[in-house]
């Protein structure tokens, strides 16, 4: 990707918080390998993945100052189509379909899309300093060895790239940090049940409604 960078050269170029320029080429880099890494085992994962570095990427290229559900659904109340309010019902509604195709039961394939997109979400709301994000991604995905293979998609494309975040060189922008999170959220769905699902659910909520408040602020 560096030698060949998709689309144009200038638009995988950014200032850090520190006004440092990084690469954004780290994001479809951690995107495409855990897309690709879950695709034999959860198809269904790899297509939450997928969308959710799709839904990303348009954020990445056309977001604005905008911070919070609630300013993006004001907006789209008025008449106006933010990124975010496309990353919110593209991630969405990929999510809920990736559940459905992971769970059976239909109370089970909705609690899974919460989870998905939940998680999703969480690691973009930590995605303000370099590391952050990866280290939320190797923390949570941990666990999840001991119960089934798909955590290590995420864990293997993070680590890959995590030096290079942490010396500000690179940075997973929305698309990296919200196709992580779906690919977390998705072994994490697969590997729980009923009453797992429901308490990283009722977590990944909560988690939500503090971002949400902390970017009204």
């Amino acid at each position: 990707m560096r030698r060949r960078p998709p689309g144009n050269p200038r638009s995988w170029q950014r200032t850090n918080y520190a006004d440092r320029p990084v690469s954004l080429l780290a994001g479809p880099a951690v995107a495409f390998g855990s897309a690709a890494a879950v695709l034999p085992a959860a198809p269904a994962a790899s297509l939450a993945v997928a969308a959710a570095a799709v839904c990303g990427r348009y954020d990445d290229l056309r977001g604005d100052h905008r911070r919070g559900f609630r300013a993006h659904l004001g907006a789209l109340r008025d008449g106006e189509v933010t990124s975010g309010a496309v990353k919110l019902f593209g991630i969405g509604a990929a999510s809920l379909i990736a559940g459905a195709l992971l769970k059976d039961k239909p109370l089970d394939k909705v609690l899974a899309g919460v989870v998905i997109a939940g998680t999703a979400h969480l690691v973009n709301l930590v995605d303000v300093r370099p590391g952050r994000a990866g280290l939320l991604v190797l923390g949570i995905s941990a666990p999840g060895l001991l119960r089934g293979s798909l955590a290590a998609a995420p864990m293997g494309a993070v680590a890959a790239l995590l030096g290079e975040d942490l010396g500000e060189e690179t940075m997973l922008g929305d698309t990296g940090a919200h196709a992580l999170g779906a690919a977390v959220g998705s072994a994490v769905a697969a590997a729980n049940g009923r009453l797992g699902l429901a308490a990283h659910a009722g977590a990944l909520v909560a988690a939500a409604a503090w971002g949400e408040r902390a970017a009204s602020a």
